[in-house]
């Protein structure tokens, strides 16, 4: 797309592309913690955009779709790594969630209460909460999962920007699928509308605490632990 003076039209060119920028945002937040917002990689993304505009030189062979689509992913890892996005800290109190969870339910032959987790982590329920509120319900497969004890300074790039070689792509063997379906049926009811209502029903954590009636940052509690629920489940697969 050119003006009248024979020059590409950036506005045009923005709005025709904007759609792959969504697109490619949200795939790529399937993969990361609850916290990440789509509208921060959106924002990004048409950064990513605009700087592919400028520098695109069809001269050199390549499709812009495939040149504007590295740029863009590379724009929101950058992001992605300037706000620290997931710590080490953060990932143990995520395990150490899970491990509890575990402990209970093999005991108790069901899926343990609030209380109860927090008691065995040696917590009061207030504490165990605000916990909850500090992981804020990171994925449901780790990235460093597939990376080893020691991590992975470029897993980002390897798993995230690749979609052909990322820890997701086993969602979509049925049999994951069907583990995955089966484990959200053995949440606690509250904890399932949550979970319908985030990933299905793509609501944001405000429009879901109105449904329930209850605060954000509870909603957030929430989350968090039917992550660390269904990932326990999950390794039982």
């Amino acid at each position: 797309m050119y003006t009248a003076k024979g020059r590409l039209d950036l506005d045009s060119m923005l709005r025709q592309y904007s759609p792959l920028v969504r697109r490619l945002a949200h795939q790529m937040i399937a993969k990361l913690p609850a916290n990440v917002e789509i509208d921060d990689l959106i924002q990004v993304g048409m950064i990513g955009l605009t700087d592919a505009l400028n520098r695109f030189d069809a001269g050199q062979g390549v499709q812009f779709e495939t040149f504007a689509t590295q740029r863009i992913r590379g724009a929101m890892l950058d992001e992605l790594r300037g706000a620290d996005w997931l710590s080490r800290g953060t990932r143990k109190q995520q395990r150490d969630i899970e491990s509890a969870v575990h402990r209970l339910e093999q005991r108790l032959g069901r899926a343990p209460q609030e209380s109860e987790i927090a008691k065995e982590m040696g917590m009061d329920l207030g504490d165990y909460q605000e916990m909850l509120g500090k992981v804020r319900g990171t994925q449901l497969i780790y990235l460093e999962d597939m990376s080893g004890e020691d991590g992975d300074n470029d897993y980002l790039d390897r798993h995230v920007a690749d979609e052909g070689n990322d820890p997701l792509s086993l969602l979509q063997d049925h049999r994951m699928r069907h583990a995955l379906v089966e484990a959200i049926k053995l949440l606690p009811e509250r904890e399932q509308y949550v979970m319908s209502m985030y990933y299905e029903q793509d609501m944001n954590l405000k429009e879901i605490a109105a449904v329930l009636g209850v605060t954000e940052s509870r909603v957030c509690q929430l989350h968090s632990q039917s992550i660390a629920r269904l990932r326990v489940k999950l390794r039982e697969w």
